[in-house]
Formats: C-alpha cells, sequence, structure tokens
C-alpha cells in the first residue's frame, strides 16, 4: 500500500507556503501520492476516456443522514459567502478494464459513473471520498456485488463525445445512463479553458488534492456495512472547465440531495480526455 496523506500536515505547510522548505514538503506529499503501489493479484487496471468531475455545492445538512458522521467529518467551503460541501458525478468510460495481474488478456469496455462525496476521516484527519454507490454498462457488474457487497449497479449507457486534440477540448460530450438505481442525463459544453482554480480553493493544489485526487474510497456495502477501498492515478491532465447544457441525476432527487434545478446549476465542471486508474481490490470491512 501507498503512503496516506496527513492532511493535518499538509493545512500547516499550505499556511507556510512562502518558504523553500514548505514547498519541498508538499512536493514530497505529492511524491508520496503519486507513487504506483505494488497491488496485488486482484489489483486492476482500466484506461478511462471521456472523464467528468460534475462537483455540486450543498448544505451538509443534507448529507448526514447518509454518511456516518461517527467515522466521517463533512468539510465545508466557503462558496458564495456560504459554508457548503461538495458531491460529484463522475461518468467516464472504461475501455480496456482487466485484473493486471491474474486476466491481463481479458479486458472489458463499459460506461461508468460514480456518485461520491468529499469527507475527511476523523481519525487520519485525510480527505478522501464517500460513495453513494456506482453505475457500471456491464453484466461484469455482478461479480463485485456478489463477492464483494460493493454497492454497483448495472445501467444502459449510450455515450455522445468526441474530443479535439488540436483545440484540445470535446466538441460534443454527452451521456444518457438508464437504471433503476440512478438514471442519468449529461449534456456538457466543454470552454476549453484550463482549470486552474474554482470557487471555495484559495489554489491549484488544495483543489487538486481535495477534488481531483482522494485516494480512499468508503461505502455502505448492500448488506449495510462499512467498506473501503483504495486507488492510485497519477495527476489528471489536460482538464478543461465545462459549462452545463442539461444535467439529470435521479439518485440525487430520490436522496433529497438536490432539485432538477439545482442539478443544472453545479459548482463547477472538469472535463479530462484520457487517465488511468488502478484499482487495489479486494476491498476490506471497515471495523468501527
Amino acid at each position: 500500500m501507498f503512503a496516506r496523506l496527513d492532511w493535518r500536515h499538509y493545512l500547516m505547510i499550505r499556511g507556510n507556503c512562502g518558504s523553500i522548505a514548505a514547498m519541498q514538503d508538499i512536493e514530497k506529499i505529492w511524491d508520496r501520492r503519486l507513487k504506483s503501489p505494488a497491488g496485488n493479484w486482484l489489483t486492476a487496471r482500466s484506461r478511462l476516456l471521456h472523464f467528468a468531475l460534475i462537483q455540486y455545492a450543498l448544505p451538509k445538512e443534507r448529507l448526514e443522514k447518509h454518511i456516518p458522521t461517527d467515522i466521517f467529518e463533512i468539510p465545508e467551503f466557503d462558496i458564495d459567502g456560504r459554508k457548503l460541501a461538495l458531491i460529484s458525478a463522475v461518468p467516464f468510460l472504461d475501455v480496456d478494464f482487466c485484473f493486471e495481474r491474474i486476466m491481463p488478456f481479458m479486458k472489458f469496455r463499459f460506461g461508468q459513473t460514480n456518485h461520491r462525496a468529499y469527507v475527511i476521516h476523523r481519525e487520519t484527519g485525510e480527505h478522501c471520498a464517500w460513495f453513494f454507490g456506482t453505475t457500471l454498462g456491464s453484466p461484469v457488474v455482478h461479480i463485485p456485488r456478489q463477492l464483494w457487497r460493493i454497492p454497483w449497479h448495472q445501467a444502459g449507457y449510450k455515450i455522445d463525445c468526441a474530443y479535439d486534440k488540436p483545440s484540445q477540448r470535446f466538441t460534443s460530450y454527452r451521456y444518457k445512463v438508464t437504471s433503476d438505481w440512478c438514471s442519468a442525463e449529461v449534456d456538457i459544453e466543454d470552454t476549453g479553458e484550463p482549470v486552474i482554480v474554482a470557487p471555495g480553493f484559495p489554489d491549484a493544489e488544495e483543489l487538486a488534492l481535495i477534488l481531483t485526487h482522494p485516494v480512499d474510497g468508503y461505502f455502505y456495502r448492500l448488506d449495510g456495512r462499512l467498506g473501503t477501498y483504495s486507488v492510485w492515478h497519477d495527476r489528471i491532465k489536460p482538464l478543461t472547465h465545462g459549462r452545463p447544457k442539461h444535467l439529470y441525476f435521479s439518485l440525487y432527487e430520490r436522496l433529497g440531495l438536490l432539485s432538477r434545478e439545482e442539478m443544472n446549476k453545479p459548482h463547477s465542471i472538469f472535463l479530462a480526455p484520457e487517465t488511468e486508474f488502478r484499482i487495489l481490490l479486494p476491498p476490506r470491512l471497515l471495523k468501527r
């Protein structure tokens, strides 16, 4: 396993980031976060295309009944003069999902969307992701559901995405997801403007470490117990700002997190043509 980020240490460093020593310490933290772990015989790998991070700001009270707040703190960010929590929908296309050691030759292609909130583990002080669940456009989803009770749900996917390399922007970005658990409609305009900062974040480092680079994820298993697993990926670049044309996620309406109107007013949208993830399986039970 890779080293954890001591978030309290990072905040202390950021408060003194003018010194050369502090900047070197931040670089060491990134070095640890970006070092690829050895993995094991169940570690999976996938190249992800048409990747988006769609963030929503909302009062943390809407999240509290869905997250075990005895274990996780729900951080709030200063956004438009209010203290607000953040959640995100993360759609993408897996193009060569495989178990890199035992079956690297057997590859799967499917659409996927992760639905998550940004939280802090109270014991470690580290920013991480709380997963409401995931939709996958493949029958492969039933294997982890049965083996590990992960809250992954089968869905139908229609994807209409086109990326223009010379201009480094998407000329079309559309997903339509059909699922009993979370149907979705995603239509985004890529502005082509690079992501540097976003409301609630004073600098690019904090934005990256909280929004684009959480490596530990937690969730309620299908049997109600708590589970966790980790991922690894490099910095996601290039990232450009997206502008919503139409957005809808049935899960957020059902859970009382966002109204249909609010879904079309995201905090931010980040787009990337491609990135690669490693998923450190199997998930582990989390003892309370």
